[in-house]
């Protein structure tokens, strides 16, 4: 019997062993060797208020502003007017107690089917193109590409991503700020500081159903055992990078749907850039487009692939020149 049992494990050792082999082939085979980039030429213009197209600009290009938001929207024209309504007030309100003060609003809308665009362009028209910028994608990326090409156009010293739901209060850019500037010196100016919900936790298992909690431990153990360590929330959509800590991260990113901020963080934990993590007031807003057992499962499978793809050399990081 205990022969028998033995045999059983090895074989079971060796199918595990087979099985990984393949997958690392299949991940190996079907990676794509550089992010895609391609920018359709529709893509490389947003409308200012008059309704006439300008270039924009490149993130290799000298800050203009200091702070720039990337907001990226996907058949967002309900949710997005709250979010937009309460990110400039707070914006316009520091700008007038503070006059040094500058930022920018980029609307990325990915493709959208709805209004999303003409929603978005009312606010270009009320405050005007140099204060909010619209850019509309030809076709949908996701939010990862939606987001990185909001970043590739934008002009502040510091970036923030914020989800177009409004889910995180607009203000607690402040506690960001503050978690970024306690991670001084930056290494080659490279910093991020990244909202967190961990602390809401246990109050979202109480009204969460034992599988979707079963299913986000799952989410997180994958997440530490593949990809990133030492950060509790890796998906809340409210980040803040310094602009060299986002060209080089983005530069390098592949994925562009849901898992696309575990790759972002798997990148600067390679690059060792300081990374901070903040708890920050979140509220849960219906609307969501994740689909949570299917969604979860692509991420899952994203997962796997992002550590076995930079494991076996099929994706690298980019080397990118610094910003002038």
């Amino acid at each position: 019997m205990a022969t028998l049992l033995l045999q059983l494990l090895g074989l079971g050792v060796a199918l595990a062993a087979a099985a990984l082999i393949l997958v690392s082939i299949v991940a190996f085979i079907t990676a794509t060797k550089m992010p895609p980039c391609y920018q359709h030429e529709e893509e490389k213009f947003f409308l200012n208020a008059k309704g006439q197209k300008e270039a924009l600009p490149s993130i290799w290009d000298s800050p203009t502003k200091q702070l720039s938001v990337v907001v990226p929207s996907y058949n967002e024209e309900k949710r997005l007017p709250v979010m937009m309504d309460e990110a400039l007030n707070y914006l316009e309100k520091r700008q007038k107690h503070d006059c040094t003060f500058t930022y920018e609003v980029i609307v990325v809308d990915d493709g959208s089917e709805d209004q999303t665009s003409k929603v978005a362009l009312k606010y270009c028209q009320k405050y005007g193109s140099d204060k909010v910028r619209v850019i509309t994608l030809v076709r949908n990326r996701g939010k990862g590409g939606a987001v990185r090409m909001g970043v590739f156009s934008s002009r502040g010293e510091k970036i923030l991503m914020a989800d177009a739901d409004g889910a995180t209060k607009f203000p607690d850019v402040e506690k960001l700020e503050k978690g970024l500037s306690d991670l001084q010196p930056w290494p080659e100016q490279m910093a991020i500081a990244c909202g967190s919900r961990a602390h809401l936790e246990k109050e979202s298992i109480a009204q969460r159903s034992y599988f979707r909690t079963f299913l986000m431990y799952g989410f997180h153990f994958l997440v530490w055992f593949l990809c990133v360590k030492g950060i509790r929330d890796t998906q809340c959509g409210f980040k803040l990078l310094t602009r060299e800590a986002a060209a080089r991260t983005f530069s390098s990113l592949h994925i562009e749907r849901w898992a696309f901020d575990v790759e972002l963080l798997y990148i600067a934990q390679c690059l060792q850039i300081p990374i901070a993590e903040v708890a920050v007031n979140w509220t849960e807003i219906e609307g969501s487009k994740l689909v949570p057992f299917w969604s979860w499962l692509q991420m899952g499978k994203d997962l796997l692939f992002i550590r076995l793809r930079y494991l076996t050399g099929a994706w690298r990081l980019k080397q990118t020149r610094k910003a002038s």
